[in-house]
C-alpha cells in the first residue's frame, strides 16, 4: 500500500493532466513537431551555409551561427521531449533529465540573448567606432566572446540545479517559482529585461547614427547642386569645391564604412567578373586590400564623384543601403525574440498564484517555441546571400532524389508494359 501511495505521488508530481487541456494538447503536439522539423533543418542549413559558402564566412556571421547553434540545441534535443510530455500530459523522463532539461533550456535562452546583445553592439561599433570594432570583434576576440557567452549562461543557471522541477502549468521542466527566489528573479530581470533593453538601446543609437549620416549626405548633395547652378567666379568655385569635398569625404567615408563586414555585401566574384569587381574582405582571415562589392570605402584623399554622373553600384549610398538591410534583419530577429517571450513573462509576473487558465499558460509557453525556428526563415527572406546559400544546399540535397526519379521514370517508359 505504501508503494502504491508512493507511485501515485510520483505520478502526480510529473503529471500535467487537466480536462481543460486534453483537446489543446493535440495543437501543442502539432505545433511542437513543426518547430522541431523547421528549426532543426533551418538552423542546420544556416551552419552548413556558413561552413560551405566562402561569402558567408565573416566575423559578423559567426554571431549568426552562434545563435543558430543555441536554437539547434533546443530544437533537436529539447523540443522533442516537450512534445512527448504534451502528448502524454506527463513527464516520462525522470527527475535527472528534468534537471538537465531545465538547465539546457535556460542555457539556450541565455546564450541567445547574449548573442543578440553582441550583434547589436557589433552593428553599432561598425557604424560609430570602426577601430574599436576591429579590436573587439577580431578573430581572437570573437572566440573569447562566444566562449564567454556559453560560460556565462552555464554559470548563471547552474546554481538553480536543485530547484529544477516539472511545472504542470506549462507541462515542462523549469525552476521552481518560489524555491529559486530571489536568485531566479534577479537572473530573469538581468537577461530578459536589462539584456533585451540594452539591445533596443543600441538599435536606437544605430538608427540615429544612420539618420544623421544620411541627412548630412543629402545636405551635401543639395549644396553641390546649388553651387553648380551659380555662375560664380573660378576662385569662388575652387573654394566651394574644397569645402564641399571635405564634407563629401567625411559623409562618404562614414556611410561606406557602414557596409563593411555585412554578410549581404561580402561576395567572391567568378572568373568573368574578377577583373571588374573586388571580392569580400571580411572573412575570418581576410586580405587587407580586399573590399566588399558594391562598397568602395572612400579614403580621406578620394575626391567625390561628380553629382551629374550616373549612379554607380559602388557608391557609398549602396553600402549604406546594404548596412540598413542587414541591420533591419538583425532588428527583426530581436523583435521576434521579444514577441515570443514577452507574453509568457508578463503572464508569469501577473499571475503569481496560478489563477489564469492552464490553457493560457501553455499557449504562452508554446509561443516561445517559435523563437528557435523562425530565424532561418528571416535570413532567407531578408538576406540575399543566405537565401542563395540555402538554395544551393537544397539543390545539392535534392540532386540524388531527382536523379533517382529521372532514372525510375526512364525505366518505366522503356519497359514493355508502359
Amino acid at each position: 500500500m505504501l508503494m502504491n501511495h508512493t507511485n501515485q505521488t510520483e505520478d502526480d508530481l510529473f503529471s500535467c493532466y487537466s480536462p481543460s487541456v486534453v483537446g489543446y494538447r493535440y495543437f501543442a503536439v502539432l505545433w511542437g513537431c513543426a518547430v522541431t522539423i523547421t528549426g532543426t533543418v533551418g538552423n542546420l542549413m544556416t551552419i552548413l551555409a556558413f561552413a560551405l559558402d566562402p561569402r558567408l564566412r565573416t566575423r559578423f556571421n559567426v554571431l549568426i551561427v552562434n545563435l543558430a547553434v543555441a536554437d539547434l540545441l533546443y530544437c533537436t534535443v529539447l523540443q522533442p521531449i516537450s512534445v512527448d510530455s504534451y502528448l502524454h500530459l506527463r513527464w516520462r523522463s525522470g527527475q535527472l533529465w528534468c534537471s538537465i532539461f531545465g538547465l539546457l533550456l535556460f542555457l539556450s535562452n541565455s546564450v541567445s540573448i547574449i548573442t543578440l546583445c553582441l550583434v547589436a553592439v557589433s552593428r553599432y561599433l561598425l557604424v560609430a567606432k570602426r577601430a574599436l570594432f576591429d579590436r573587439v570583434f577580431s578573430d581572437c576576440g570573437l572566440i573569447l566572446l562566444l566562449m564567454s557567452a556559453w560560460a556565462l549562461g552555464l554559470a548563471s543557471f547552474s546554481p538553480l540545479w536543485p530547484v529544477y522541477v516539472f511545472v504542470p502549468q506549462v507541462c515542462t521542466c523549469s525552476f521552481h517559482r518560489t524555491r529559486g527566489r530571489p536568485y531566479s528573479t534577479i537572473l530573469l530581470f538581468f537577461y530578459f529585461f536589462v539584456g533585451l533593453g540594452v539591445v533596443g538601446v543600441f538599435y536606437f543609437l544605430i538608427y540615429r547614427r544612420v539618420q544623421i549620416a544620411s541627412q548630412a549626405l543629402l545636405r551635401y548633395r543639395f549644396s553641390r547642386r546649388s553651387s553648380r547652378k551659380k555662375a560664380a567666379s573660378s576662385a569662388q568655385r575652387t573654394d566651394d569645391s574644397g569645402v564641399e569635398s571635405g564634407m563629401a569625404k567625411t559623409c562618404s567615408y562614414e556611410l561606406s564604412s557602414q557596409g563593411d563586414l555585412d554578410p549581404n555585401t561580402e561576395e567572391i566574384p567568378d572568373e568573368k567578373s574578377s577583373k571588374s569587381t573586388n571580392s569580400s574582405s571580411m572573412a575570418l582571415n581576410p586580405p587587407a586590400t580586399r573590399h566588399p562589392p558594391d562598397i568602395v570605402p572612400t579614403s580621406p584623399s578620394t575626391t567625390p564623384a561628380p553629382t551629374n554622373a550616373a549612379p554607380s553600384s559602388h557608391s557609398p549610398t549602396s553600402g549604406d543601403d546594404e548596412f540598413k538591410r542587414v541591420t533591419r534583419m538583425c532588428f527583426t530577429v530581436f523583435l521576434c525574440f521579444v514577441f515570443c517571450f514577452v507574453p509568457f513573462l508578463l503572464l508569469n509576473i501577473a499571475d503569481k498564484h496560478n489563477r489564469a487558465p492552464k490553457v493560457l499558460h501553455m499557449f504562452c509557453a508554446n509561443l516561445t517555441w517559435l523563437n528557435s525556428c523562425i530565424n532561418p526563415v528571416l535570413y532567407a527572406v531578408m538576406n540575399r546571400q543566405f537565401r542563395e546559400a540555402y538554395h544551393v544546399l537544397l539543390t545539392r540535397f535534392a540532386a540524388p532524389i531527382t536523379c533517382l526519379w529521372t532514372w525510375w521514370s526512364t525505366l518505366r517508359s522503356e519497359s514493355p508494359g508502359a
